[in-house]
């Protein structure tokens, strides 16, 4: 029987959700279409079709977080024997153009994977007119409206620009670095969460001067234990601090930018002149562009779209997955995993949702920081105190023993439930390749891992990962240093 409307199900959102649910819903013989389409950022910066994780997220984070630590690694050269003085003159430019070359190859990816799919793909600005109609515009203006029976809100969210004077017209974000015509130089970075401490971390490696503004603490919301020790290291690799601090104002003085901010502990004002000022102040839903409240959907306080646990709106037909999402977390595996689900239970007869628990993570800084569970703040507020234990282990691993000056080392923190068989609820590690070690972990952790099983399990010996498997100090019974291999 023929629809009345022109799609079965139309996506707002060329994110990894938007495509994963785009692509499995065209699995069912559905008429699919897929929205997409990138606002500039007030520098002028735009993309391609992919979202922020592929364009301006965790893609040229981790590529640029990988050539930092190439390049870190270089003071091991000498000590490996290599005879040459290695040339340590940096160029961005030929970092940039690497970069974006791959993700130029991923855009082109992804559109061919929805043209193999069968979606139609538009690469225009999509709005709401009713709850099933919906209005595209391209970059010249040219409009055009289609209807669709379903419609998956996958629009992501965008960075935070701070009221202050001078802030959108001087500072940039994580959508614009990437793409940077000319090397960020002497760089100031505004804020806490990973993205400023990544940001801060491979800058640092290349070799230019990294200052992080916070506020109040770093890394808010993980294990305050690990994200303290993580910036002990990023402090001993040279990357400066300015705690307690917020802008004032932002000014330029020729190609400079000034920089005004004050102490919030002592109401000093400072002024610092920075070749680059980069905003990490969050990121932030705005549904109001795509004009949501024509629909009828309820969004929540902080502007994202109220959803159950099986992505639906109080809109029978409207669902959203990813980001836009209240109370999911903000990582593109999950958004993937949502859509595809979420495809799946509408048109192929399925009934899978995304457990929400133990989704590792890994923040890419100087020093790798995995995380998959509770922090201990959270273990002890869920459990009490006296029903977890905090097994850690602090160590250096092989492969650093080659320079000797190295006082830095890695560290393990495994929280146990006790009154449930020793179940574990948090796992934190500071190393190298730890997001390479955690994902491992999380499985395990989602198969109800027990420090039992951790011990019973024989290590590959000599690696990092092996030391979750002999780890037997208590955290508060001794400092869990260890000497010896």
């Amino acid at each position: 029987m023929e629809s009345k409307y022109n799609y079965d199900l139309f996506i707002i959102g060329g994110g990894p959700g938007g495509n994963a649910a785009a692509k499995e819903a065209s699995k069912y013989g559905i008429k699919v279409g897929l929205a997409d389409f990138v606002e500039p950022s007030p520098l002028g910066t735009t993309w391609g079709l992919g979202g922020t994780c592929v364009n301006v997220g965790c893609i040229p984070k981790k590529m640029m977080h990988y050539a930092g630590s190439l390049y870190d690694q270089m003071k091991y050269f000498p000590l490996i024997g290599y005879p040459k003085e290695i040339n340590k003159e940096f160029n961005w430019e030929t970092l940039k153009q690497n970069v974006q070359g791959h993700i130029s190859s991923l855009n082109f990816g992804y559109r061919g994977q929805l043209r193999k799919n069968k979606v139609t793909y538009y690469n225009k600005f999509a709005r709401f007119i009713d709850s099933h109609t919906i209005e595209l515009t391209d970059k010249k203006g040219k409009k055009e409206t289609i209807t669709s029976d379903k419609i998956i809100i996958a629009t992501g969210l965008r960075p935070v620009y701070l009221d202050v004077p001078g802030a959108k017209e001087y500072c940039i974000t994580s959508d614009d670095i990437f793409k940077l015509e000319k090397a960020p130089g002497k760089t100031l970075i505004i804020g806490a969460s990973y993205i400023a401490v990544e940001c801060a971390s491979f800058l640092k490696s290349f070799g230019y001067d990294a200052t992080l503004m916070v506020r109040s603490i770093i890394l808010r919301g993980f294990d305050r234990g690990m994200a303290e020790r993580l910036q002990t290291v990023l402090e001993k690799e040279g990357i400066k601090f300015l705690h307690k601090c917020v802008p004032v104002s932002f000014s330029k003085n020729g190609e400079k930018i000034i920089c005004e901010y004050k102490n919030n502990e002592n109401g000093e004002i400072k002024k610092e002149e920075f070749d680059t000022v980069l905003l990490a102040t969050g990121r932030k839903a705005d549904c109001s562009k795509i004009n949501i409240e024509c629909t009828g959907v309820n969004l929540a306080k902080s502007g994202k779209i109220i959803v159950d646990e099986y992505d639906k709106t109080n809109i029978d037909h409207i669902f959203a997955i990813g980001d836009i999402s209240e109370g999911r977390p903000e990582l593109a595996p999950p958004a993937i995993k949502a859509g595809k689900y979420l495809a799946a239970r509408l048109y192929g007869g399925k009934t899978l949702t995304v457990n929400y628990e133990n989704i590792a993570t890994t923040v890419y800084a100087k020093i790798e920081y995995g995380s998959c569970g509770l922090s201990e703040e959270a273990a002890i507020q869920k459990y009490g105190k006296e029903n977890i234990k905090v097994y850690h282990s602090e160590f250096v691993p092989v492969e650093w023993t080659f320079d000797v000056e190295n006082e830095d080392s890695c560290y393990i923190k495994i929280i146990v439930n006790i009154k449930d068989e020793n179940r574990v609820i948090g796992w934190h590690i500071l190393s190298s390749h730890a997001g390479e070690i955690t994902q491992g972990i999380s499985v395990a952790m989602n198969c109800g891992l027990t420090k039992d099983k951790l011990d019973q399990t024989v290590g590959i010996h000599p690696t990092i990962a092996e030391e979750m498997t002999t780890i037997e100090v208590v955290k508060g019974e001794g400092d869990g240093k260890k000497t010896g291999c």
